[in-house]
Formats: structure tokens, sequence, C-alpha cells
């Protein structure tokens, strides 16, 4: 019977290559999405190449009832959720001065509510199995911050912060929670982008390249498998170098 993965916000970017990762390591695949989309049929063509089973699954992360039903779905199609990826985020990046409120909540209603809402209808699950995997994605800016990002930072600070405390309470029933922080990542938000800003953030990286999404589903695979088994409460930085 093969295992099974929850991504959250995996039709594009970085939770589509981890999607596809795990289905080509043979995970059966939950794949969550908030609105319908082009690219939610393509990535679950891609991912059934592999011979897995992939169940799109509706939901806002932001609202718990939501994650409730979603949670259910999955459980109700596949029996069980043995790896987590929480990896559903946006951005709204402003000066602080700039900001709107409701940019700042909004944010941390996405990426650090989001993780608490679906994790917190998972976790029962996982604990009546005695195992299971919590893979959260944090960021490289979670840990340094960065100017006209408070409330990202804030939300991927305060991911860090939940990880490690979640370790702690877990732990005892075999299950490991660790996170993800990705430095620059080369995705559609960073095409958008000038060569020569490209060339300049290459530039600030010790090994002098951004990352690819493949670079963090490589990270998040080797912690859902077997080879991190005595691994948890930790931040993996996949950041070419960034914080060291």
């Amino acid at each position: 019977m093969n295992k099974v993965a929850l991504i959250t916000g995996a039709t594009r970017g970085i939770g589509k290559q981890i999607a596809m990762t795990l289905a080509k390591e043979g995970y059966d695949i939950a794949l969550n999405y908030r609105k319908e989309n082009e690219e939610l049929e393509t990535a679950k063509k891609e991912i059934e190449v592999n011979k897995v089973e992939c169940f799109a699954v509706k939901g806002d992360v932001s609202n718990f009832e939501d994650c409730e039903e979603l949670v259910k779905q999955v459980i109700e199609k596949f029996g069980k959720i043995d790896v987590l990826v929480n990896n559903a985020g946006i951005t709204k990046d402003m000066l602080l001065m700039r900001m709107k409120k409701e940019d700042f909540e909004q944010v941390i209603d996405v990426n650090l509510v989001g993780t608490f809402n679906v994790t917190k209808n998972v976790i029962n699950h996982m604990l009546k199995a005695r195992s299971g995997r919590i893979i959260n994605i944090s960021s490289v800016v979670g840990v340094s911050g960065n100017a006209g990002q408070t409330n990202y930072a804030a939300s991927k600070a305060g991911v860090i912060g939940f990880t490690k405390s979640l370790a702690k309470e877990v732990a005892s029933r075999g299950i490991l929670v660790n996170a993800v922080a990705p430095g620059f990542i080369e995705t559609s938000m960073t095409e958008a982008l000038k060569d020569e800003v490209k060339e300049e953030i290459a530039k600030s990286i010790p090994l002098k390249r951004m990352g690819s999404s493949q670079d963090v589903a490589n990270s998040v695979k080797f912690l859902a498998s077997d080879d991190s088994a005595y691994i948890t409460g930790q931040v993996l930085h996949v950041d070419g170098g960034m914080l060291m």
C-alpha cells in the first residue's frame, strides 16, 4: 500500500514540484488547491504519469471549516495521511508605513493560520497511527527578516516557532515535524524580475545562483523519507549559503 502525502497549494511552483517528486517516490498524492484553474489538471496528469493516485481536493487553508472538510475527504479517499506538507502561501509585499491592515492579516491568515488549520485537522489521525511526517515550508526571511516583508517574515517566523513546539508535543508518538526554509528560488514570481536584478541577487548568494523548485522538493523528499528518522524540530535551510 502506497504512502499518502497531502500537499497544500500544490498546483504550481514549489508545491507542484514537491507533489511530483513524492509521486516519483511512489506516494499517492492529495493535491490541495484553492480555486479551479488550468494548472490543476496539468499537475494532476503529470503526477499520474508515475502510476500513483492523485486526488485533487479543494479548500482555502485560511478557513478552518474548509480544512476540516478537505482532510475528511482525503481520509475517506485514502484512509490515512502519512506526510503533510504545509506549502500554501501568499505575499503582499509593502513597506510597513504603506501596508494596509488587511495586507498584513491576509498573509498571516494563509501562511501561519493556514498551517495551524490544516495541521490541527491532520494531527489526530497521525497520533492514532503513531507515525507521520509534517513538513512546513517557511522561508529564509523568517530567520533574517527582509525590508518590505514584515507580514511575510512574521508569518514564516511563526511557522518556525510552530514547527519546533509541535515537534516537542508529538515526538513521543512517532511523528516528526520539521521545516524547510528556502532562499531565493526560481519561480514564476522571480521570472518577472529584470535580468540585472536577478544577477545582483545571484551575486549575494555564496553558491552564486538562485535555487530551483527541485532543490526545495529534494529537501522535502529527504524529510519525508526513512533517512530522516532521527530528525525533528529542525529548520533545513535551502538557501545556497545565504545564512551561513
